[in-house]
């Protein structure tokens, strides 16, 4: 298949202080078993494709997700955790907040039907479709430090989802003071009768996918997940497919863009002294897939005192198949519309 891949992965060796090296555990560029049974997928939601990625393993990735496009994850490799966090694109001092969406729905788990609330309680996006019993949003990002105190100092050198987040939240202008707890699509963390929690073997398989639609548009941020030292992702970091479609397929409002309106604008009074009345232009519109509609010739009443003819407001028409909903999305041309392989 004909598909963007981002390969962004730790150096195979760091510098000690003795001037010597020491070897990083975390693979080098898109590695993974030999033999692993990949499945590519497609989109869990019909409509016309606006963007179609895969992420190399142990790689970070983003997008702006437009207001009612539908984003799905597909899992390629299988038990691959997709970590992620969620900011409005337009002001990031809003983001994705666990506390909101799991008192709101009053459930530990991510299901079909879970609004992903912000922190001011407002819908960023909803899981339009699941095909895993329940997604998790308790269980936290994997980090260097993190790595450490759980696994020893030998693993000190391996990058983890923070390292990641921090990546690729630098390249949209955000830092540290921005990161805030995250999703973990296709990672296990049962929540025990006592409380308890626990990473534990994943219930997804190659191939299985989530889709979320965007409520507002949305600044989504995933790391694929690099960790090897516990079972989030079999112990066998694999890619990941983004794809983005829009379900209207451009022909709602808010799809590929809309005609102008039918008038034209009403005409500017003129001045006292008789000059000419200009009538409003005609619609424009941002365009859609077909010409706007023309204003009409007719122009805005005369001006007081006004005693020559008023004149027409131009007959102007959209131009035909500009825009996307909303700004145009900085990944379509990146887009590639071809099956993966």
């Amino acid at each position: 298949m004909a598909t963007t891949t981002r390969t962004e992965n730790a150096p195979a060796t760091r510098p000690t202080a003795a001037g010597g090296t020491l070897a990083s555990t975390v693979p080098v560029g898109a590695v993974y078993a030999e033999g692993s049974v990949l499945d590519w997928g497609t989109s869990l939601v019909e409509g016309a494709v606006v963007l179609d990625e895969v992420v190399a393993p142990n790689a970070p990735w983003s997008a702006v997700v437009a207001k009612g496009h539908v984003l799905t994850i597909v899992d390629v490799g299988g038990n691959q955790s997709a970590d992620c966090l969620l900011y409005n694109a337009a002001d990031p001092g809003e983001r994705y907040s666990v506390p909101d969406t799991l008192v709101w729905q009053g459930n530990a788990y991510v299901r079909t039907g879970t609004v992903l609330r912000s922190n001011e309680g407002r819908p960023l996006m909803t899981v339009v479709a699941n095909e895993i019993d329940r997604q998790d949003t308790i269980g936290g990002a994997c980090g260097k430090e993190s790595n450490t105190l759980r696994y020893g100092h030998h693993v000190m050198f391996q990058h983890g989802c923070r390292e990641n987040f921090l990546a690729e939240a630098g390249r949209r202008g955000l830092g540290v003071r921005d990161l805030v707890s995250n999703l973990n699509w296709f990672m296990n963390v049962p929540v025990e009768a006592d409380g308890a929690l626990g990473i534990v073997d994943g219930m997804s398989a190659p191939g299985r996918r989530v889709a979320v639609r965007a409520d507002m548009d949305v600044l989504v941020i995933v790391s694929n997940c690099p960790q090897m030292n516990n079972p989030c992702n079999d112990f066998n970091p694999t890619p990941l497919r983004m794809i983005v479609t829009d379900p209207t397929g451009g022909d709602e409002p808010g799809g590929r863009g809309e005609g102008g309106p039918v008038g034209g604008g009403p005409g500017e009074a003129g001045p006292e002294g008789g000059g000419p009345v200009v009538g409003g232009p005609g619609g424009t519109g941002p365009g859609g897939d077909g010409p706007g509609r023309a204003g009409p010739a007719a122009g805005g009443p005369a001006g007081p005192g006004g005693e020559r003819p008023v004149a027409g407001g131009p007959d102007l028409a959209a131009p035909a198949g500009l825009g996307v909903f909303g700004p145009p999305c900085p990944h379509t041309a990146r887009t590639t519309s071809e099956d993966a392989a």
